[in-house]
């Protein structure tokens, strides 16, 4: 791994395909104007709307989508992980929720499709069935980039260490998580999860986040996150606004993390 300046980007998508994707590519450019070499932005970032649209907003991967984001990332010069979209796929009649990530040269580099579904029925509260709309993935996906090894994962998969396990791995050295982190599990729980997954596997996490009301009526956490190896919190959102947040991933401390305390050389399970 190369020391490099990411930067996650929290926004609040709306049922407008092209007002989104505009906000988006201003708010990445607004980015790598800053330095950034890698950004993220959050789940669902190109459409968020009625849960019966979103079958027909569902687009291919390659697709309309990743073709504009990667032409984004080859303008700036930059790695960008596009959020992530709804993937329609041949073979299956729900779309998968699914991440790409694209290179600086607009190249499509990895995608992929979120494994953890999130279904919770509690009587007279809250019923929500994550499966009933969207088909589930099957695999970690981990890629190796010119500025390091990069995992992928996606909201509730945080409360899966073993899918971060598998990233680790894979040799993974960054982990980014696209969410729409709701607001009640977000304050009891983000950043708690967050600092764990980075200090068990001893790997940079960044976590950019929805913010706000959406249109289910669930209201998101924001408070978007970059974490470093050792748990501390390198950035952090605010929970009710847009914005741009950096760090600098700095590789000597990953390095010397992982030889200080070798506890990834240390496992027997």
């Amino acid at each position: 791994m190369q020391s490099f300046i990411a930067a996650v980007v929290q926004l609040r998508s709306v049922p407008d395909k092209p007002a989104n994707l505009a906000e988006a590519s201003r708010l990445v450019t607004e980015a790598a104007a800053a330095g950034a070499q890698l950004v993220a932005l959050p789940e669902v970032f190109a459409w968020r709307g009625p849960h019966d649209r979103e079958r027909a907003e569902a687009e291919t991967v390659p697709g309309p989508i990743t073709e504009e984001m990667g032409a984004l990332a080859k303008r700036l010069g930059i790695h960008l992980v596009a959020g992530s979209i709804l993937e329609r796929a041949a073979d299956e009649a729900r779309p998968f929720n699914t991440t790409t990530l694209l290179g600086p040269d607009g190249r499509l580099l990895g995608a992929y499709r979120k494994i953890h579904l999130f279904d919770i029925d509690l009587p007279g509260r809250v019923s929500i069935r994550e499966s009933a709309l969207r088909a589930a993935g099957k695999r970690p996906v981990c890629v190796k980039t010119q500025l390091g090894c990069i995992g992928l994962a996606i909201c509730y998969d945080l409360r899966f260490p073993e899918l971060f396990r598998a990233l680790g791995e894979q040799g993974a050295e960054v982990v980014v998580m696209p969410s729409a982190f709701t607001r009640a599990t977000g304050q009891a729980h983000w950043e708690t999860l967050l600092r764990a997954r980075a200090i068990e596997n001893q790997c940079f996490v960044m976590a950019p986040d929805q913010f706000g009301a959406a249109a289910s009526g669930f209201e998101d956490y924001g408070n978007s996150l970059i974490v470093d190896p050792w748990g501390k919190v390198l950035a952090r959102g605010t929970d009710d606004r847009t914005e741009v947040l950096s760090a600098h991933l700095d590789a000597d401390l990953l390095a010397r993390v992982r030889r200080e305390l070798p506890c990834l050389e240390h496992r027997r399970l």
